[in-house]
């Protein structure tokens, strides 16, 4: 990917993809300035250097009834490769682990957990969390609501300094 250069019309692709990426090649093409054939060639182009990665639907999380959003900071006791490379091997294979970062600061993961209810919460971090063998502390806080919830990217092309597409 560092070697794919992007020009101000991918950019504008890529804006254009990420609010909505159903958007039909025609459409897309009419709306960034190019005939249907060569945007298709440079959406291509984008999904093959892995800058589009894949395209999602995005479920309301409310609707299908997993309204609590929890936040996770994970301490282990160790740093060692071995016990960050066991902690997320294991963490992966958790359904309710939506995002998961290596961290710097206090603690060494942030994850956030979708769930139904808090006692599906409390199930999740007796069965499953705190069964890591290598963990040192778990802090959890509960969003109330959600304030700003982007999908979107903010893309800036570098030559237009900095500038929103």
């Amino acid at each position: 990917m560092p070697n794919f250069k992007l020009d101000r019309t991918d950019y504008r692709i890529l804006h254009f993809i990420q609010n909505d990426g159903r958007i039909a090649n025609t459409e897309l093409a009419e709306a960034v300035g190019l005939s249907p054939s060569p945007c298709l060639r440079r959406v291509k182009a984008l999904e093959s250097a892995g800058v589009i990665k894949r395209y999602v639907g995005i479920v309301d999380a409310h609707a299908v009834g997993l309204p609590i959003n929890a936040f996770v900071s994970v301490s282990l006791s160790s740093q060692k490769e071995s016990a960050l490379d066991k902690f997320q091997t294991q963490v992966t294979t958790y359904a309710e682990v939506m995002e998961c970062y290596l961290m710097t600061g206090t603690s060494d993961y942030l994850l956030r957990v979708a769930l139904p209810d808090l006692e599906s919460y409390e199930r999740f971090l007796l069965e499953k969390l705190t069964k890591i063998s290598g963990i040192a502390n778990i802090q959890t806080s509960f969003a109330l609501k959600p304030i700003v919830q982007r999908t979107e990217l903010p893309l800036r092309e570098p030559a237009r300094q900095g500038r929103p597409i």
